[in-house]
């Protein structure tokens, strides 16, 4: 039995963290991230990072990790006879650790086909983009390498009609990023640990993705919601099918509204994302304490933000170069 236990984290304390190891000498300490289990390491996602995730009973140890509940019981009947100053001590120390506490920079969502963390699959199919550090396992993406895709899981892509390759090619794109990048958890969804949220996409990609699908046709605005469910999950048209093009207004709207919050168009040029080995500049970026998600707090931090976009800009055209000079190469 697994017991989680969600808490908004900040920035990390190595003090606070070696006191916490101190009262609880069976939990293992891994960098600044804790972990209640060697059956379960798991890293945390880097924002809204919900730490203590694992309490578990490692049997074939015979080491017995108590649940918290369990665990602060324990430790408060051994110190009955101690003052209540060390009783209050002890409890400010402890919500100081927890809250204070941060992981791993790149963990993976809580979906049911996501790892507990990131890891190499040199033999996928699809989404070979994540290969080298992936949070689905390769089996996974047979489904996304036939085409045309009928559906993924029990969510068909055909209630109104098959998509043309371009599409198709651009909704394997984004289903790859959800299921594979072991960097989507940087935008947990603060309340549902296995969605995204407000994914910064480049404007471009918006743009190219909406000119792809544009003459496809759709039933729902919201992949998400709208479906009609039946008892087994699948999904089913509410409304007749209409094209892309009526449906949304332009590549904005269709990548803000398609997946509801999970994307958002960014003002930026280069600190986003475009589902291709661009991204590994960006997401550079796009992680430091500076990124675009900060920038809007005060003018000194839209300055900062400027200087990233500044230099987000300057490493993308020495890749853009590189890549270029490797293509002349291998001709």
């Amino acid at each position: 039995m697994y017991h989680h236990l969600a808490f908004h984290l900040s920035n990390s304390h190595p003090l606070g963290i070696s006191v916490f190891a101190s009262y609880f000498p069976r939990v293992q300490v891994t960098g600044f991230c804790i972990h209640f289990s060697q059956k379960r390491l798991q890293s945390c996602p880097v924002s809204h990072c919900y730490i203590v995730r694992s309490l578990a009973t490692a049997m074939e140890n015979k080491q017995f990790l108590l649940p918290f509940e369990q665990a602060k019981k324990a430790y408060t009947s051994s110190t009955r006879k101690k003052s209540r100053t060390t009783m209050l001590r002890f409890a400010v120390t402890l919500f100081a650790v927890i809250m204070s506490s941060t992981c791993q920079k790149f963990g993976c969502l809580e979906g049911n086909t996501h790892k507990l963390k990131p890891s190499p699959e040199p033999n996928m199919r699809e989404c070979t983009l994540y290969s080298k550090s992936s949070c689905c396992y390769a089996d996974f993406t047979v489904q996304l390498a036939r085409s045309p895709v009928i559906k993924i899981s029990n969510s068909y892509w055909n209630r109104c009609g098959q998509l043309s390759k371009p599409c198709e090619d651009f909704m394997k794109k984004i289903e790859c990023f959800y299921r594979c990048s072991p960097y989507a958890a940087r935008w947990i969804h603060p309340r549902y640990t296995a969605a995204i949220r407000s994914v910064p996409l480049c404007q471009n990609f918006c743009d190219d993705w909406y000119e792809a699908c544009k003459d496809d046709s759709t039933c729902v605005r919201n992949w998400l919601t709208d479906w009609e469910r039946d008892r087994s999950g699948e999904n089913h048209c509410n409304n007749e099918c209409i094209p892309y093009s009526e449906m949304y207004t332009n590549g904005t709207d269709m990548c803000q509204s398609m997946w509801g919050k999970s994307f958002k168009v960014s003002k930026s040029s280069c600190l986003c994302l475009q589902m291709n080995k661009k991204d590994t500049v960006a997401i550079k970026y796009l992680l430091s304490k500076s990124s675009e998600e900060s920038s809007s707090s005060s003018s000194s931090s839209s300055s900062s933000s400027s200087s990233e976009e500044r230099a987000c800009q300057k490493k993308l055209l020495k890749f853009e170069k590189l890549k270029g000079e490797e293509k002349e190469h291998t001709r």
